[in-house]
């Protein structure tokens, strides 16, 4: 039996020989986390799905370039970040204002037990209090909270300086604390 970590090499490798099942099964694999990664960030459900089929064709345009395969999903995550972020700063600049700004859903929890349940009204609480910050607090605690980014990787993808951006992020995290605040909110 194989690991899934070879199956999922194998799928890479089968991929870059343009082998369309594979090419389907890496799609399948990957098509909701990059989703929820793009909505995050430019907050339309339109346009997220159209960003997140941008990234994989252009990821699959550029397969046989990835040198790594285990570097894969990582590599398709900064696809789609970037190309949210570009859709983002282009919608900020034409001031087109929010479709909606209370997009945010979780899968369901299959044991709804009442830890689970607790777990899953706080973050959903905290992603609703996100939503209410101005839109480069949210794309920044987005990014370094949920995605997992660190400073640098934030400050090139959002070409800020590294001072800045602990700047930006600072005001954020208290932006979000007083919103919890009002919203009576106990993260503990």
């Amino acid at each position: 039996m194989k690991t899934p970590k070879t199956d999922h090499n194998l799928l890479i490798e089968k991929g870059k020989q343009g082998d369309d099942r594979a090419l389907m099964e890496i799609y399948n694999r990957y098509y909701k986390a990059m989703y929820n990664t793009s909505i995050r960030i430019v907050k339309n459900n339109y346009e997220a799905e159209d960003i997140m089929q941008e990234a994989f064709i252009t990821a699959f345009k550029k397969l046989d370039k990835l040198e790594n395969t285990e570097n894969f999903g990582a590599w398709l995550k900064r696809i789609v970040v970037n190309k949210s972020i570009e859709i983002y700063k282009k919608n900020i600049s034409k001031n087109e204002s929010e479709i909606d700004d209370k997009l945010y859903k979780l899968e369901s929890i299959d044991s709804c037990n009442d830890k689970a349940l607790e777990t899953k009204t706080k973050y959903e609480n905290v992603l609703n209090a996100m939503s209410e910050l101005k839109d480069n607090y949210g794309t920044l605690l987005n990014l370094n909270l949920i995605e997992g980014y660190d400073y640098d990787e934030i400050c090139e993808i959002m070409s800020i300086s590294y001072s800045n951006c602990r700047t930006m992020m600072s005001r954020a995290k208290d932006s979000l604390r007083k919103k919890l605040s009002e919203m009576e909110i106990v993260l503990q």
